[in-house]
């Protein structure tokens, strides 16, 4: 089975491309270079990660995991990634170091 990252960028283009530009930024709080997701299994918490963060191998992994969970629907209405928030904490403090 493939990484089949470049459907799930396709579709993110597709959605931005479908908003009009001026609701595009309506989330001022999300600094430009970042993207907001949310993690948890049960209990989500949004966090901010820089989308350099989507071209890291193990960053791939759980998008791949939020593909297979969610598909394209997420519940928050953003992207949600299906794992625990010490794991990801992890994950994302390691990248933050490379």
């Amino acid at each position: 089975m493939g990484i089949r990252l470049p459907s799930i960028v396709f579709h993110a283009k597709q959605v931005l491309r479908s908003q009009p530009l001026d609701t595009r930024n309506t989330r001022p709080d999300v600094p430009k270079g970042h993207v907001a997701v949310y993690v948890g299994e049960v209990q989500r918490k949004r966090f901010l990660v820089p989308i350099s963060f989507l071209n890291h191998p193990s960053f791939r992994e759980l998008l791949r995991r939020a593909e297979e969970e969610y598909g394209f629907k997420h519940p928050m209405g953003g992207l949600t990634i299906p794992c625990r928030e010490e794991a990801f904490i992890d994950l994302t403090s390691r990248l933050h170091g490379l």
